[in-house]
């Protein structure tokens, strides 16, 4: 057991007994981190407003069995414009439930943590209805399960791709389809998304095509997942 210091992104908090909490952290050196941060529930905590879901915070942390133990927390980033409009928010606490559900404990990912970082980051600074496609788009290439969007998996056709399934591998015809549907202009971006082109689609994208994106992209990660994203709800009626 030992003292140690990390980068880290806040990914969700709970309470521990009256005055405690437990923080779990996606941190640059170690991957995710489950930690308890002693007392601040109090009014007088030297640290409790810095430990918010979305913050990125440098930490000093006390290495335990089950749980590390916070001993410092300085704030790099609040990403307070993400918290003043309840939208956004739900955006980034879909980033951040997404992040939770596929980091493993102790499994350090660079990658996922620029990928993170970069996605909180737009967000708090233009609050773009895209982010959270390409965020998934190029989380779903990080974990290896990057979507076919050029031709039917199917059947290999090239035109009348109506629909996606994650499970089939990308997208299908309309002799094929089964899954969730797809337009043109949503296929056609995140397509480009999944090349690389994220800055084009966060900069072109219509109001429409991201709506579409945003359940889409949802929709892709509680398949990959397993599991349905609670805060996915929060904006999606149809969820």
């Amino acid at each position: 057991m030992a003292l140690y210091r990390d980068e880290a992104v806040v990914l969700r908090t709970y309470k521990l007994g009256e005055a405690d909490r437990i923080i779990v952290l996606f941190s640059r050196g170690r991957g995710k981190i489950r930690a308890v941060a002693k007392g601040v529930r109090r009014t007088k905590s030297r640290f409790g407003s810095r430990l918010e879901p979305g913050s990125v915070v440098s930490l000093q942390l006390f290495e335990g069995r089950n749980l590390d133990t916070v001993t410092q927390v300085e704030q790099i980033c609040a990403h307070s414009n993400i918290r003043s409009n309840l939208e956004n928010y739900g955006r980034a606490a879909i980033v951040l439930e997404t992040v939770d559900a596929v980091a493993q404990q102790g499994d350090t990912n660079p990658a996922l943590y620029k990928l993170l970082t970069g996605a909180l980051a737009e967000l708090d600074r233009s609050a773009n209805a895209a982010v959270v496609s390409a965020f998934v788009g190029r989380l779903l290439a990080l974990e290896g399960v990057q979507p076919s969007m050029e031709v039917c998996v199917g059947c290999g056709s090239e035109t009348d791709l109506v629909a996606i399934d994650l499970a089939q591998g990308g997208v299908l015809c309309r002799g094929c389809r089964q899954g969730r549907p797809i337009s043109s202009g949503a296929r056609q971006a995140f397509a480009s998304v999944l090349a690389g082109r994220v800055r084009h689609v966060l900069e072109t994208a219509s109001p429409e095509v991201c709506q579409e994106l945003e359940a889409l992209s949802a929709a892709l990660i509680e398949q990959h997942i397993e599991r349905r994203l609670r805060s996915a709800t929060v904006i999606y009626d149809q969820f």
